[in-house]
Formats: C-alpha cells, structure tokens, sequence
C-alpha cells in the first residue's frame, strides 16, 4: 500500500520548501507581450524545478510513501486564453525539464496524480460549462503526457468529481470527446453532496472509480467495508491497476477522538462534516481506512505529508 499526499510538500515544521508560483490573471493581463512570456516562462520553470526536488525528497523516502498529488498551477495560466499564445513560443523550452520529471518518478516508482478543481463539471447542463472543463482536463493531460505518461492505461491519474445536472449521461457524453489519453488517465470520484458512490459507479466501464470514504460517510452515515460488494466493482473499474480510495476524517473537536462517529447524535450540518482535519487523530477511523490494503490511499488531509507520515507511522506499528 502506498500512501500519497496532496499538492504542498511539508518539512518537520510545517514550512513549504518547494512552493508553486501562481500569478493572477490580472497580473498577466497587464503586463506587455515580452513581459509576459517572462512572467510564463519564468513560474513555469520555477515550478516544474520544485516539482523535481520534491521528486528527490520522496526518492530518500520508503517505497510506501511515493505517491502525490501535482498541483494544477503547475503551468501556471495555461487555460487563460490570453495565455495561450505565450505558452506556444515558450512551452518548447520546457520539455527538458518536463522529461526530467517524468524520469525521475518513474525512476523512483513515485505514482502520481493530478486534481482538477471544482469548476471542471464534465456533467454540467451548460455546454459552455463542459467545453472549460475539457479544456482543463486536456490540460492536466498534456501536462502528464509531457512527463512521458498516458501511454498506458492508468499510467497516471487525472481525477474529477461527476458533479452536475446531466449526471452519468452528461459525463459519458463528455468523455467521449476527451483526447486518447485523457480518457487513459481520467478517474471519477464520488462526493459528499451531489454524486453517490452508487451513482458514479455507472462510470465503471468507462474509467476507473475512486473511492473517497470520508465523502461517502458524510452522504450516507455508512462506513462502507472492504467487504461491501461495491467494492470489488470498484476493483474491476482499475482493470488490475491497483486501486486509489481518498481518505479525510472531519476536524477535531466536531467527531470523537475514537470510535465511529454518528451524524445523527453529532447534529451537525454535513457542510461542517465535510471539511477536513489537520491530522488523522482517530484511530478507530485509521483502522478502518487501512483494512482496505488492496488500495493505495491519497491522504487528503490539511498537515499534507507530515499526517500522511503519522498515518504511516501508525500503520507500521500495527502490524
């Protein structure tokens, strides 16, 4: 089992050494045409130079713990379509350092994954909608085809919630107009408001199912087991990839410190629920998310890798 993180890598005292530069729309806009392509070129390569070091701190580390999630901003502006001119001069000059990426993690067995954010609904009733979000996921798509992925299926794992009106029919249309690759890569994940596990397993012919625990908890008030027969669906969606599950508990101080929470004697509104914590404080739900050892787990969790490393830490102890 493998256990990732998500986005920012941690030092021991929470610091970010390998940050992501990110400048706004606003900012880019208002610059000249040589200025930009500066501006560009410079977060780009900035960034993709971080990415490597954290390639290199999860290297020193046990086989276990190399898997992450990349941040999307990792070409900072790309579905800005002011910005797209720019990235056609300059996003040749990148591909060194791309290639350098994608063998180090591969070199290293670093699995890796992508997130789009909550604006890319492929399901949406508002065709303008689906059109930004293909672009976006075309985009996390080139950025991993450039590191020298989606040439297998699950190669790499761009993930997206199947959020909008159009449910499942929404979605199937919009992934048939996805690249070959993309449609290699893409997951779809259940979620805490719109989407049921049930719901989104209508998908599993199309891509691989991503099973977040903490999502379908807060939708059900079920802790569903490794022994649920959704799961093996899920199982049979990766097509003998091992499969991801996400796993987030709610903050500290809303459920107990042990045992199974109830929603019902909490009283709380699930948009309360939904956030997560810093850290994995209660061991009766680590157990629960370390039974499901036919998974690797995405640690989606505030303290990032320093939680995750808890996680670890108490899971090695267990055995």
């Amino acid at each position: 089992m493998k256990l990732g993180f998500a986005c920012k890598f941690l030092t021991p005292d929470a610091q970010q050494p390998y940050p992501f530069k990110s400048p706004t729309r606003k900012r880019f806009l208002g610059l000249s045409d040589e200025e930009r392509v500066k501006l560009v070129y410079d977060c780009a390569t900035f960034n993709l130079t971080n990415l490597l070091a954290v390639f290199e701190q999860l290297a020193r580390l046990p086989d276990a713990l190399r898997m992450m999630r990349i941040g999307s901003d990792l070409l900072p502006l790309y579905t800005v379509p002011e910005a797209a001119v720019v990235y056609r001069e300059c996003l040749p000059d990148l591909y060194a350092l791309f290639d350098a990426c994608g063998a180090s993690a591969r070199r290293h067995n670093i699995r890796l994954s992508f997130h789009p954010g909550q604006y890319s609904v492929l399901a949406s009733d508002n065709p303008d909608v689906v059109d930004r979000a293909l672009e976006d996921v075309e985009y996390h798509a080139l950025c991993a085809t450039l590191m020298g992925y989606g040439k297998t299926f699950q190669d790499f794992k761009i993930n997206v919630h199947m959020n909008g009106r159009r449910g499942f029919a929404g979605f199937q249309a919009a992934f048939s107009r996805l690249s070959p690759q993309a449609r290699m890569m893409l997951t779809v994940e259940n979620d805490e408001i719109s989407c049921s596990l049930d719901e989104v397993l209508q998908a599993q012919k199309l891509c691989p199912v991503v099973l977040d625990i903490h999502h379908h908890w807060v939708k059900e008030n079920a802790f569903i087991r490794p022994d649920d027969e959704r799961i093996a669906q899920i199982k049979a969606s990766w097509r003998d990839v091992r499969p991801v599950l996400h796993y987030s508990i709610s903050q500290e101080g809303l459920i107990p410190p042990q045992g199974f929470p109830d929603q019902e004697r909490l009283g709380l509104a699930k948009s309360k629920l939904r956030a997560h914590s810093d850290y994995y404080f209660n061991d009766t739900l680590n157990d629960w998310a370390l039974s499901f050892d036919e998974f690797d787990i995405m640690c989606e969790v505030k303290m990032k890798n320093l939680a995750r490393d808890r996680l670890y830490h108490y899971a090695t102890k267990r055995c």
